[in-house]
């Protein structure tokens, strides 16, 4: 029991790890992406969002805004939504190899059932840093009279809890269980799986000498496992950047949306069906380097560290 529990903390201390490397590099493409979600000033692209936004706080201020958060958000979040599939797949390995059966006869809807699991837990876990992470990075875009000025995450977090109540650290917890269990379903059960079918080829070599050492390999399947988890979880996305953003009408003294169902309705109401994938691009190209780089770190460290695949 205690060599299990060890094996399951290694796989998401690695997995923290690899995911502040990824974060480091893509932070800026979240900024863009949040800004770009949630109402207030109005932006034509990507490009044009991330130009307003480096005018107006500059590089550090505006498109590292909120990167404390990114940080927190990869050891709560991060570290379970890895470390914790990795873990339930070689235990799935293992029972294989016991019966008897190939190693990696794992059925595609159990990858994707790994990675629900450990997506669920992970944002049930990191929902206050993630929004903190959307409260801090959007924070620019607002009036100076309206800024919330938060100094750092320690303080975002403190100041939710005292002055809004330390439920409301969960607010839009719902939906970004919900988001995090599509996106991890997608990304690491269709990384895993695309990465198997791909290796059977043989075009990137055998299984125990691969082209690059892998890195071929994994980058393809990282990267379009992405683009399907970019799909269907951007309409989650969009709806838990309002839910997390919102503030109560000065006038009404009530908030915008009732619940995650409300928002959507309204959002789709107010602005059409495809507003749901508002900021998608920004989503993409920020989930698919920061898929690429914290899985092939991932990798690369269990296998170095222990000799074995993480996924």
């Amino acid at each position: 029991m205690v060599a299990v529990a060890g094996a399951l903390v290694a796989k998401m201390v690695i997995a923290a790890f690899s995911g502040m490397g990824a974060a480091t590099v893509c932070h800026p493409l979240d900024v863009v992406r949040v800004q770009m979600q949630t109402e207030g000033a109005d932006y034509k692209n990507a490009i044009d969002c991330g130009s307003q936004v480096v005018a107006r706080d500059g590089v550090r201020k505006g498109l590292y805004a909120g990167i404390s958060a990114a940080y927190l958000r990869q050891w709560l979040y991060g570290s379970c939504r890895i470390g914790i599939f990795s873990f339930l797949l070689e235990q799935a390995q293992q029972k294989n190899l016991a019966l008897g059966l190939p190693k990696n006869q794992i059925p595609f809807t159990g990858k994707l059932l790994m990675g629900m699991t450990s997506g669920g837990i992970g944002s049930f876990v990191g929902t206050p840093s993630e929004l903190a992470l959307v409260r801090m990075t959007n924070d620019g875009k607002l009036p100076e009279n309206q800024r919330r000025n938060y100094a750092g995450v320690v303080d975002c977090v403190k100041r939710i809890a005292s002055e809004e109540g330390v439920t409301k650290l969960w607010t839009g917890g719902k939906v970004t269980v919900m988001r995090a269990m599509v996106l991890s379903a997608c990304v690491l059960g269709c990384s895993s799986e695309i990465k198997l079918r791909l290796t059977a080829t043989g075009l990137f070599g055998t299984e125990g000498n691969l082209m690059l050492g892998g890195l071929p390999l994994l980058f393809i399947a990282t990267l379009c496992s992405s683009f399907i988890a970019n799909i269907f979880s951007n309409p989650f996305d969009v709806v838990k950047s309002r839910v997390q953003n919102q503030k109560v009408d000065p006038t009404t003294g009530e908030l915008p949306y009732k619940g995650t169902l409300d928002c959507f309705l309204k959002i789709i109401a107010k602005d059409g069906v495809p507003k749901l994938w508002a900021g998608f691009t920004p989503a993409f190209l920020k989930l698919a380097p920061y898929t690429i780089i914290s899985l092939i770190l991932t990798e690369k460290i269990t296998m170095k560290l222990t000799g074995k695949t993480a996924l």
